[in-house]
């Protein structure tokens, strides 16, 4: 398939032919394809046999669908925290050296203080958190979870357009993504109720700053995917609130809407990507199980980082720092997406640091785009089904970066020729 003699959406042979072609058993090359399946190459197309994935299933494949930026030219393509708004951690590593206790390998995990402090920050936004642990960051805590509760082959529903790590996760793990369309106010019902029907099995919600179109779900939407979940409670329930604290609309969280149900919120887009850090919350099972196989693996999250992040919480001055960062973001989405605007072009975006601007043509777009030196994330990452669009980062964006920029937008979405980006 590397050397292109199986394109993407290829079918492969039927089992029985290729092992008749090569002289092997119909049971090894099952097993080659399984193993195909589970590494997230090929995936299964019903009737219609084995197929080769549209989409790459590793990372570095991935990453090279993202256009390069221009020499010279602005890069709005990564989806990272602006890196100058990171409150500063080097005061508190040093305090922490200097009074940390060494650990020894009978750790049981999550320190009482950050439990209790965790505890009381989720439950003042209304998320259920008696039973808590740790995992190294959001996307390591929702694969915990679907490797523990499902198996290859198994439904997962998905938000599309959704994360493009989570997407190539499903497909890594062997599962099979049902995508569920999304608007500005989070998962659509009806898309939602057509996977429970097709058998989903776990379902993964961002409940803000939604990559890549800044959704976020709201009371009403909350309200209405829980009473869809409702005949469902043996679905597993995963919530991804990745920006926290940089989230200025409120949550509105699904936490126990079935039996077994987690909540995930991660350290890294408020405090810096570094802190692979993140809480999850859930039902006493659905919990213990993380816990328990994170027990014969990594054993625990590191207590040093455990600490810095708990001195991060307590610390006001880091409060206010973050707090600079959420109105630097609404600010400067806000900004651009009044700039489109202006110039009849629709975009999404209510929270987080991204926005989405629908496409006819997403290559004419980014092409147009890259000419005049702007880099910008082709939807083809994050969609299953739905429209085309372009992700644009605000953070690497200046003020008056913004008028320039919606500019060459409009003209790339338009088809016509963009003026060039000028420092």
């Amino acid at each position: 398939m590397r050397t292109d003699a199986f394109p993407a959406g290829a079918p492969l042979p039927a089992v029985r032919a290729l092992a008749e072609q090569l002289g092997v058993s119909p049971a090894t090359v099952a097993k080659a394809y399984q193993a195909l399946r589970q590494r997230g190459v090929v995936e299964t197309a019903g009737r219609n046999g084995t197929r080769v994935r549209h989409r790459p299933p590793v990372a570095a494949l991935r990453s090279a669908l993202r256009p390069a930026a221009p020499a010279g030219g602005l890069d709005l393509s990564g989806g990272s925290p602006d890196e100058r708004l990171l409150p500063p951690v080097g005061p508190h590593l040093a305090a922490i050296a200097g009074a940390a206790a060494p650990v020894g390998y009978d750790h049981d995990g999550v320190l009482p203080e950050l439990a209790a402090l965790a505890r009381q920050r989720l439950a003042a936004d209304g998320v259920p958190a008696d039973a808590i642990t740790l995992t190294a960051g959001a996307l390591d805590g929702i694969e915990r979870l679907l490797a523990a509760a499902l198996r290859s082959g198994d439904k997962v529903a998905v938000e599309d357009p959704g994360w493009a790590n989570l997407l190539d996760l499903v497909a890594a793990l062997g599962l099979e993504p049902v995508p569920v369309p999304v608007d500005d106010e989070g998962p659509r019902v009806e898309g939602l109720l057509a996977a429970l029907a097709a058998g989903a099995r776990a379902l993964v919600v961002t409940s803000r700053a939604h990559n890549p179109t800044g959704a976020a779900v709201t009371a009403a939407r909350a309200g209405a995917l829980r009473s869809a979940l409702a005949a469902h409670p043996e679905l597993l329930l995963i919530e991804d609130d990745h920006a926290a604290e940089l989230s200025s609309v409120p949550l509105h969280c699904l936490a126990g809407a079935t039996a077994s149900w987690a909540f995930l919120r991660s350290a890294s887009k408020p405090y810096g990507p570094d802190l692979r850090l993140a809480v999850l919350a859930g039902d006493d099972a659905t919990v213990a199980r993380v816990a328990g196989r994170m027990r014969v693996g990594t054993g625990w999250v590191s207590t040093l980082l455990q600490r810095l992040v708990l001195a991060l919480w307590r610390d006001p001055a880091t409060g206010a720092a973050v707090a600079a960062a959420r109105e630097s973001y609404d600010r400067r989405r806000a900004a651009l997406r009044a700039a489109l605007a202006a110039r009849g072009v629709p975009s999404h975006g209510r929270t987080g640091i991204n926005v989405w601007v629908p496409v006819r043509d997403e290559t004419q777009a980014v092409t147009a785009l890259r000419d005049a030196r702007y880099a910008v994330a082709p939807g083809a990452l994050y969609r299953l089904g739905s429209a085309p669009g372009i992700r644009i980062t605000v953070s690497p964006l200046a003020d008056e970066q913004v008028e320039p920029l919606a500019e060459a937008v409009a003209a790339a979405v338009r088809g016509a020729a963009p003026g060039a980006f000028s420092a």
